[in-house]
This record gives C-alpha cells, sequence and structure tokens, in this order.
C-alpha cells in the first residue's frame, strides 16, 4: 500500500519549513509567512522555450528608453535619482496620514501636463479623491481616475487608458482571484505586487504603489514585495508638524542615501530645496544640554541640533530615552562618559533628542551627542556659535568621518563661528598652518578658508573635547 505524502509548511520569508502550521516564523519572526507545501518532489528538466526577444550584445542595447523624466516635483526626483525612469516601479512607504496620497496625487498632476496619468484608488472613493484635487490644484484633462480593488479591473483600466505612469493606492487594498486569501494578506500582496511589475515592464509604463506599514514601522506584507520593486521609498515625520522627509531605502536608478524636504500645508505638499534652519532651535542665549551638529545626507549637509536633559531618579532602574538618535548608539556614547569622563549617570534619567523630527543615524552626530549630555550634567551651556561633528569610539578616542569640509561651509555660511573636529579631519596644510607639527592634542586651527574668523579645533579623544568647550 502507497505512503501517503507528507504535508508541510514553509516561511515564504526565509525558507524555514515545519511539520505544523504556526502564525510566526520561528527562524526570521515574521508574522503570517508560513504557508502550506506539499512533500518534497524530483527536480524536473525544463524543456527549452520560445524567447521573448534575442541576446544581443550589451553595447547594442538601447539606454534612451531607460532616461529618468522628471515628475515636477524637485525633492522628489531629488531622492529617485533625477525622475521617474519608464518601467520602474516604486513602493512609497509610511504611516496613516503622513501624506502618500497628497504628495503622489500631486506628482500625477504635474505629470499629466505632459502624459497620461491612471490613479487607482483602492481606499477611497472617486468623490473623496476629486476633492483633495480640488484642494490642492490638480485637476488636469489627462488625469484618470478610477476607483478599484480587483486587479483584474484595475488592469482593464490600464488597456483602455494606455497611461505613462499608472499611482495604485495602495497595494494591500487590491486583491486577485488568482490567489488564496483575503486582500492585503501575504499571498495576495505578492500576487497583486508580481503581475503590476510585469505590466509595468511589458508596457514600460512606470508604476508607484502605495504601501502600508506595521506598527514597528517596517512595510507591511512579504519581504519579496521590496525585492519585486526598483526603488522602495519611506515616508517620515511627525503628524503633529508640517515637516515630511522621503527617505529611498533601495533604489537601482540613483543613490540611496538622499533625502527629500516637504512642506505639508492645507493646500497641499511642496517640496523645501534649502532646508536649513529647520532642524535648528532660534534662542537669543544658549541653554544648557543642547549642541549643534551638522550631519550630511546623500550631496545635502543639513544642521541638526541634539537636545538632552538629566535628571536625578530614585528609581532602580534609570531611564534611557531617545526620539530621532539611535538607542543603542546613545547607550554606547552614555558609557564612554561614565568610563573615560567619569560621569555620574547611573542615579540620572538621561533623555536625548532631535529637533524639527529629523531622524539621525549618522556617527558624525556622536560628539554633539555626548557634549549636549554632558552639558546637561553639568549644567552648564556650551559657547555660542559652536558646532561639534566626530565618531566617538569605545576608549574614548574622536574618529573623523567624511565630508569635513562641506559640513564646515554649510555652518560657517549659517553663522556659527566655531568647529569642534576630531583630529585629522581636514588636510595636513591647512591643519597646521605653516607646516608645523603641534604636540599638543587640542589643535586650534584658526581663522580658515570657510569664513572669516571662523575657528575650528581639533581635539584627539574626548577628554580634550570636554576640555575645549568648559
Amino acid at each position: 500500500m502507497a505512503k501517503t505524502a507528507a504535508v508541510g509548511y514553509r516561511c515564504t520569508e526565509c525558507g524555514w519549513r515545519t511539520l505544523k502550521w504556526v502564525g510566526r516564523c520561528a527562524e526570521c519572526q515574521a508574522w503570517g509567512t508560513v504557508d502550506e507545501e506539499g512533500a518534497a518532489k524530483g527536480v524536473h528538466v525544463v524543456q527549452a522555450g520560445a524567447t521573448s526577444a534575442p541576446a544581443i550584445p550589451i553595447g547594442q542595447v538601447k539606454a534612451d528608453v531607460a532616461i529618468a523624466r522628471t515628475t515636477g516635483i524637485g525633492e522628489l526626483d531629488r531622492v529617485l535619482g533625477g525622475g521617474l525612469v519608464p518601467g520602474a516601479v516604486v513602493l512609497l512607504a509610511g504611516e496613516p496620514g503622513i501624506g502618500k496620497s497628497t504628495l503622489l496625487l500631486e506628482a500625477a498632476a504635474k505629470l499629466a501636463d505632459r502624459e497620461t496619468v491612471l490613479y487607482v484608488t483602492g481606499e477611497e472613493s472617486a468623490s473623496q479623491v476629486r476633492l483633495r484635487a480640488d484642494r490642492i490644484g490638480a485637476l488636469r484633462d489627462r488625469l484618470y481616475l478610477a476607483a478599484e480593488t480587483e486587479l483584474a479591473a484595475l488592469v482593464t483600466h490600464v488597456e483602455k487608458v494606455q497611461p505613462r505612469l499608472l499611482v495604485v493606492d495602495s497595494v494591500q487594498t487590491i486583491g486577485s482571484a488568482q490567489a488564496t486569501g483575503v486582500p492585503g494578506g501575504v499571498t495576495q500582496v505578492r500576487e497583486v505586487a508580481a503581475n503590476l511589475v510585469r505590466l509595468a515592464k511589458e508596457r514600460d509604463m512606470s508604476t508607484v504603489l502605495v504601501g502600508h506599514v506595521t506598527k514597528e514601522g517596517s512595510i507591511a506584507g512579504p519581504r519579496t514585495l521590496e525585492h519585486l520593486v526598483d526603488v522602495v521609498l519611506n515616508f517620515e515625520g511627525d503628524r503633529h508638524s508640517r515637516l515630511r522627509l522621503v527617505r529611498a531605502v533601495k533604489n537601482r536608478f540613483g543613490p540611496t542615501d538622499e533625502v527629500g524636504c516637504f512642506d505639508l500645508h492645507e493646500r497641499g505638499i511642496e517640496g523645501i530645496s534649502d532646508p536649513t534652519g529647520l532642524f535648528v532651535s532660534h534662542r537669543t542665549k544658549p541653554v544648557p544640554g543642547t549642541c549643534v551638529t551638522v550631519t550630511v545626507e546623500g550631496t545635502r549637509p543639513l544642521p541638526a541640533e541634539v537636545q538632552a536633559l538629566v535628571a536625578r531618579t530614585e528609581a532602580q532602574q534609570p531611564r534611557r530615552t531617545s526620539s530621532g538618535l539611535d538607542t543603542y548608539r546613545v547607550q554606547l556614547i552614555l558609557a564612554v562618559l561614565e568610563r573615560r569622563l567619569n560621569a555620574k549617570l547611573g542615579g540620572c534619567d538621561v533623555f536625548t533628542a532631535t529637533v524639527g523630527g529629523i531622524k539621525l543615524a549618522d556617527p558624525a552626530v556622536d560628539l554633539a551627542v555626548m557634549l549636549a549630555v554632558a552639558s546637561a550634567a553639568g549644567d552648564r551651556a556650551l559657547p555660542a556659535g559652536m558646532i561639534a561633528l566626530g565618531e566617538v569610539g569605545l576608549a574614548g578616542e574622536l574618529r573623523p568621518v567624511r565630508d569635513v569640509r562641506r559640513r564646515l561651509t554649510e555652518a560657517a555660511r549659517l553663522g556659527f563661528t566655531r568647529a569642534l573636529v576630531p583630529k585629522g579631519s581636514l588636510d595636513e596644510g591647512t591643519r597646521r598652518p605653516g607646516g608645523r607639527q603641534q604636540q599638543r592634542s587640542l589643535v586650534p586651527v584658526g581663522p580658515t578658508q570657510f569664513a572669516p574668523g571662523f575657528e575650528v579645533v581639533e581635539a584627539e579623544n574626548v577628554w580634550d573635547a570636554l576640555t575645549h568647550v568648559t
């Protein structure tokens, strides 16, 4: 009597297998990715089949069809790497109410001045989108609107309208009759995304998909969704603020370290070409616990302010809270402060944050965080007009960071008068005027080409840096 083939379950994300179904993968910890699979089968021999086009030397492939075209929004073009590429699929993810639909509707309206655009909404009715278009001035003759939640109906609209740009808001609301599960599930999202990618490549049609995010901030759905698309953008910002940031997580046509700044208001959303000053508090007198640094996002230097608050507590476990900063990086800096500078932080709550809602992951902000915490612990304000940048090591040393001259040039342009940087950050000729070697670990560079009277001081370690500011 033949044995019945065993039935198992496999994670679609990492390939982990189990004999019984579970809601969460034990290997990658992803939820809802374990699907049933049949017994292992032998390898099938695939016969040669027809090809869509013959293979040709790469030098003979026409590249003009893949040239990016502008969206009409400069900040969005900056993040995309120049604009939308024909046939490219872009995934834009963000929290609810952050402004994704407003941004895409405005971009679609600007592109509709030159070409046909189809906007498919699955979350709102057509009349609701029309009201938003009236408010932001996005009414165009070649901007077509359809409210659909079925993939087959969406494909029918594409065949009738023949758009050059397709916007789907959102991919989690579209369902396919060919896949099991409900719209938004792992199987459905994977099926819908694969068909939309195929449709975009066949028609050289730029496609923008709106994606939901989980409560942890990651993109909802299978991880394969991010692998299928060409560009992944994250829309960030505080819902109580007008400032919005768009970052590229993946980009096959451009850099992934650029950031676009936008101002969301009642008349729509517009790019901010010069966001300088948005992330720095404007006050007349220095305040303890604050320090300004300059981060680099792609090719753009952005001054940002780090704030810290140190307060005594009777709790057994003092709190360590961060907003806009890497929590683990802040804990590392606090450990260096306690061990190398003998700071007494064991009985204190330490709160650190950035101004304006910006998220700083640049190692160059380490020194600013350290000085802000030290200033708050000692209740002494840092010198006015000073910026600090540098990476802090576990041994207390300061490490140079990239693009120091670009950062200092921007700081000098904004009116800052002095900068504290790691030793070796500048060229030898500029660091030591006259070519003379300085024996001190703290090297004042003096006025430089950045601006008249702009002073740059180099410190070798955290002790020298703290000595300079106090």
